[in-house]
């Protein structure tokens, strides 16, 4: 791999204090620029307190954290974020709600007033390129969750980040939609290659949208494994369905059903 443009060494981090619980402890990853990474692992694992950790929402107790080879020491600019809830804004459109960002973010919120024309203009292109084109004006409510969720990947998108941060994004949603929207964010990646972390418990969602597995041991958390998934771009729900996929995703399943027993078996990679 190339210099990474998302490093963790030996990263460790303990909530309330020193006789606190340990949720991460020696943690390394490396992820390169452009690249989609998953990472999966047993349920309370730290696999999102490794997001907050890198996005600099939390400071690591020991370690090192850097983002573009710079030590992550607060909250970053250059990140999107997207969680489980889309939590939009329920008084402002759609269209408002995908430029919030944009508000808070600079240098975007010193040149929003004199480029708004731009900035809409930008925010449609997301809408559409989700299949969101025509709701711009409606609010929150008026838009199924699979919507509201597409909208929130939008407005994650709307400040051009480097790096996109992706927590259970798809979780509270039905079979049906999660595939579909699968399928969105990999057209959206495609489109605009920013550098992606997601958290997932859905093995299926991991080898379907990313280029690289990472596999956390129980807690404190660490990542014990990888697997390259090889499935060749664009993938469909037709990849599910294939042998190769499918016996990938028992691996994963097997692997994460010993490290809850606190055991390692390695992967091939």
């Amino acid at each position: 791999m190339d210099t990474p443009f998302v490093r963790l060494d030996r990263v460790s981090m303990r909530y309330g204090g020193p006789e606190g619980t340990l949720a991460l402890q020696g943690t390394d990853m490396r992820v390169a620029k452009g690249e989609f990474v998953a990472v999966v692992g047993p349920s309370g694992c730290g696999k999102s307190t490794l997001m907050r950790l890198v996005t600099g929402l939390w400071p690591a107790t020991a370690g090192r954290v850097t983002v573009d080879g710079n030590a992550v020491d607060k909250p970053l600019s250059n990140a999107g974020m997207a969680f489980q809830n889309p939590t939009l804004l329920p008084w402002r459109s759609i269209l408002e709600n995908v430029m919030l960002p944009l508000e808070v973010v600079e240098p975007h919120r010193r040149q929003l007033r004199r480029e708004r024309g731009r900035y809409e203009a930008e925010a449609r292109e997301l809408l559409e390129l989700v299949g969101l084109k025509g709701f711009e004006a409606k609010m929150p409510y008026q838009l199924s969750g699979g919507m509201q969720q597409r909208a929130s990947l939008c407005r994650a998108l709307i400040h051009r980040p480097e790096l996109l941060m992706l927590d259970e994004p798809f979780g509270a949603l039905d079979i049906f939609t999660r595939e579909d929207l699968w399928a969105v964010l990999q057209d959206v990646w495609l489109a605009r290659k920013p550098t992606v972390i997601l958290v997932t418990h859905d093995l299926r969602e991991a080898a379907f949208l990313s280029d690289r597995v990472l596999v956390m041991s129980a807690r404190p958390g660490r990542i014990i494994a990888e697997r390259v998934v090889e499935f060749p771009r664009t993938r469909t729900l037709e990849t599910t369905y294939e042998p190769g996929f499918t016996a990938l995703v028992h691996e994963l399943r097997d692997h994460i059903a010993a490290a809850r027993k606190g055991e390692e078996v390695a992967l091939a990679v």
